[in-house]
């Protein structure tokens, strides 16, 4: 039986997994890894969600195939979220489709709107599936560095030129997974002039857009006159609400994008659980002090990591949106590259980190931390990083036994 499969011999590696394994054989030893790895939200759903879930799972009606487009109460409430958030009028109708999660939605419009060979610009460090999601569907990656957005405005049209065919496709990601950098309206305009003029589309996902710790909210490039004409933005419940197992995402923007997106999804899913449906409307049509509350949680995690680490010797910028940390690996490190860094930091300190190379080449030299520890456990990890930065000769000269640094 031929096993070389065409698309799975595209994708390279997954950095990640040799940090995962590494991470589950120190576990398989008894180790107390402090984990921020993944970004996954440690926050209980906010209870009138829940409720709202087991109320409508109660109903035998409940439990049917639904529609994968989403229930039309939920459609509506995604239009309304975006009038409220950022003043843009979406057609419930013909402008939203609910995804499961948007790292589905992202990948399945990568299906629909790209073949074989077109060329896609991606912004490099990315959100894997941003890069993944068009080579699985047979398209020429080119990247663009994105270290900040002036980086990456000043080398699109460079990269623009190279391309041959020229490119259909331009990606963004901000608040920015994996650096946690912000835009303004401005940006936006000056991508939206550059797409025009290269008659691109725009896939932008702004799944972090309520992960904000300033007093200037993420914006929208839908807020731009002429945006809707060739953009869609991808969104998602996970962070915004705490519900990442939920599985609940959307996309809005260009009609014919959503329609895409839409068709590809009815061949291939009947949408979410209904009483997740609706629940999720009762997350955007409920109280949002959640919200508030859950960046709150955030934010005082933010401060603790960024306060413990430079007592610890490692200084860390301090994100301004994201549940994320963009860190520089140590000085006593650098050499050794992000990936070899961030296992010794399991080894050594039992805290586990994301290596910057995973989100692409110039993520290189950097660890993504993620924000779901509490802040006990931030103290703790900063404990141990100062006695593995402390000992790092003996560490790089494998002198020092794996426990002697980990408290």
């Amino acid at each position: 039986m031929k096993t070389d499969f065409h698309r799975i011999q595209r994708l390279p590696p997954y950095v990640f997994e040799e940090v995962n394994t590494l991470k589950a054989a120190a576990r398989a030893q008894g180790d107390d890894i402090i984990d921020f790895g993944m970004g996954n939200p440690d926050m209980p759903t906010p209870a009138h969600i829940t409720d709202k879930l087991i109320e409508t799972a109660r109903d035998p009606r409940a439990n049917r195939y639904s529609t994968s487009r989403g229930i039309p109460g939920l459609r509506r409430a995604m239009a309304a979220y975006y009038g409220r958030r950022f003043g843009v009028k979406i057609d419930p109708d013909r402008e939203v489709v609910a995804t499961l999660g948007s790292k589905e939605g992202f990948a399945n419009l990568a299906q629909a709107v790209t073949a074989p060979g077109d060329v896609v610009l991606v912004p490099n460090p990315s959100y894997p599936i941003h890069a993944y999601g068009f080579i699985i569907a047979g398209a020429v990656i080119q990247h663009v560095p994105a270290l900040n957005p002036e980086d990456f405005l000043s080398h699109l049209a460079v990269t623009a030129k190279q391309c041959d065919p020229a490119p259909s496709v331009l990606v963004l990601n901000y608040p920015s997974n994996p650096t946690a950098t912000v835009v303004d309206l401005d940006f936006y305009r000056e991508v939206l002039t550059f797409a025009e003029r290269h008659d691109m589309m725009i896939l932008s996902d702004l799944a972090y857009s309520e992960i904000y710790f300033d007093d200037n909210p993420p914006p929208s490039i839908l807020q731009l006159p002429g945006a809707r004409e060739r953009s869609i933005e991808f969104s998602s419940l996970s962070k915004t609400y705490a519900m990442p197992g939920w599985r609940m995402g959307f996309a809005v923007g260009n009609e014919r994008l959503v329609a895409a997106l839409t068709r590809i999804k009815s061949y291939l899913d009947y949408g979410a659980f209904t009483p997740i449906q609706v629940a999720a409307t009762a997350a955007f049509n409920g109280p949002q002090e959640c919200i508030d509350e859950i960046r709150a949680v955030y934010k005082s995690r933010r401060d603790c990591l960024v306060e413990s680490m430079k007592l610890a010797g490692w200084d860390i910028p301090s994100p301004v949106a994201t549940m994320f940390a963009w860190a520089p690996v140590p000085k006593q490190f650098e050499h050794v590259g992000s990936l070899e860094f961030s296992k010794l930091l399991i080894q050594h300190a039992h805290v586990a980190v994301s290596p910057g190379i995973g989100f692409g080449q110039f993520g290189e030299g950097f660890v993504r931390i993620a924000l779901v520890e509490n802040e006990q456990r931030i103290r703790q990890a900063a404990r141990n990083v100062r006695k593995f930065i402390n000992n790092a000769d003996a560490i790089l000269n494998d002198k020092t036994p794996r426990q002697a640094v980990a408290s």
